[in-house]
């Protein structure tokens, strides 16, 4: 099984349809099972598609490239808030088989569209191999922020991995540095939250931000940010960060993360 999860940055880049036309060819390349993207936005002025998706849904623009490099799949978004007030920015989920009993609920105190600091989550269950399992694609907040704490945040998704009765990823950009003990990493391990890099028989360092980036202004070191957990112990073969100019061209302001299982 491969799993891959990326923060999109969409509409934020340059060549943005060119970048997704890279990332739409990865995914054919590499053909994984399941994908978790998050700040996946829409412009709030867009023509509406179907539901809630617009003609510049970055993952409706996403799939519909797969689909020219014949490689389908299906897709679920939410919009959590507005960022920049004209983007409608939410998460992703992409699966190669029919995403079943999807749902998005908000971790944060705030559940207002026009706070930027909302954190909804989505999830859904996808066969994968005969299996049957759950995935969820997070973006949360940060560890010592004092209007939404990332204990209240990382609280809620225990709960939710606690209710799990079969094998579920937790996928995405969890704005704690995994290398920084006593914040929201060792939090996350605490709660019973099985880290699939630390897991792996071969892994690279695992490093997805370098540098100067929203929300981390001024801290230029290198940092693990974006990382798929477990619930249950399992072997993981590969961990491999992606789209870093080593594996891949950059594309976003985050590098992904692919994990083989």
């Amino acid at each position: 099984m491969k799993l891959l999860t990326l923060n999109c940055h969409s509409w934020q880049e340059e060549d943005q349809i060119e970048k997704i036309r890279c990332l739409a060819e990865t995914i054919d390349e590499r053909g994984y099972d399941v994908i978790a993207l998050q700040e996946v936005s829409q412009h709030r002025d867009s023509k509406i598609i179907y539901g809630n998706i617009k003609e510049d849904n970055f993952a409706y623009l996403l799939v519909e490239e797969l689909k020219k490099q014949g490689s389908p799949y299906n897709f679920i978004w939410d919009f959590s808030h507005y960022g920049y007030d004209v983007w409608e920015e939410g998460l992703a989920l992409l699966g190669k088989n029919p995403i079943e009993e999807s749902e998005g609920f908000y971790i944060s105190h705030s559940e207002s569209i026009t706070d930027w600091k909302s954190r909804k989550i989505i999830s859904g269950k996808i066969e994968v191999k005969g299996e049957k399992m759950t995935f969820y694609s997070c973006h949360t907040g940060w560890w010592s922020d004092k209007d939404e704490p990332f204990s209240h945040q990382g609280s809620k998704l225990a709960q939710k991995l606690k209710e799990t009765d079969g094998r579920t990823f937790f996928m995405g950009d969890f704005n704690n540095d995994a290398r920084v003990r006593g914040e929201g990493y060792d939090f996350l391990i605490k709660n019973k939250f099985i880290d699939t890099f630390t897991l792996a028989n071969i892994k690279d360092d695992g490093h997805t931000v370098i540098g100067d980036i929203a929300g981390w202004e001024g801290d230029h070191s290198y940092k693990r940010l974006d990382i798929i957990f477990i619930n249950k112990l399992t072997e993981v073969k590969e961990s491999r960060v992606i789209f870093n100019n080593k594996n891949k061209g950059i594309i976003s302001d985050h590098f992904g993360v692919e994990v083989i299982l």
